[in-house]
This record gives structure tokens, C-alpha cells and sequence, in this order.
């Protein structure tokens, strides 16, 4: 077996642990809490109105970027929710 061979199944068994790990950091609900309460169609206009590029939103969703203080911050300013409530909403105990 090559190095690259074992390279590539030692990321593909990383990735598949990562995968059964529970995580603490669930996005989705904070996202589509945010799209809901500002009354928005879509991750779009949640991108515009924080100000933020598509790409950040996107990473965010798919677990790929934890929510940083800055827009954590612009959320808040954005939508009135506390920050504890925002941050709340991105752990897993949450969820119902």
C-alpha cells in the first residue's frame, strides 16, 4: 500500500469518527431562529442583512466555522435576541 493510500484512509476514518461524535454546536437553529424572527425567505437575506459574504453562512450551517464573536455580536445587533439566547440556540441541548 502506497503512502498515499494510507494517507487517504487515515482521512477517510477521521472523518467517519467525526461523524459519529456528538457535537455541542448545532447551527441550524440558531440560523433559521434568526431567519424566522427577522422575517427573511432564506440564508441569502440573512447574509445581507448581517453583512456578511454567503460563504460564511454557508460554513457556519454545515458545521464547517463556529459562530465568532463578531457576528455574534452583528446577530444580536441585527435581531434583538440576547446574546445568551443566541448562543442557546447553537448547543445541542436545545434542540427538542
Amino acid at each position: 500500500m502506497s503512502v498515499r493510500q494510507k494517507k487517504q484512509e487515515m482521512l477517510e476514518a477521521m472523518h467517519r469518527a467525526r461523524a459519529l461524535e456528538p457535537s455541542s454546536f448545532v447551527p441550524n437553529k440558531l440560523l433559521d431562529t434568526l431567519i424566522e424572527r427577522l422575517q427573511l425567505k432564506n440564508d441569502a437575506e440573512l447574509c445581507r442583512v448581517l453583512e456578511v459574504q454567503p460563504p460564511i453562512i454557508s460554513k457556519i450551517r454545515h458545521r464547517k466555522l463556529n459562530v465568532g464573536a463578531t457576528i455574534l455580536l452583528r446577530m444580536h445587533e441585527k435581531s434583538n435576541i440576547p446574546i445568551r439566547e443566541l448562543k442557546e440556540l447553537t448547543s445541542a441541548s436545545s434542540i427538542h
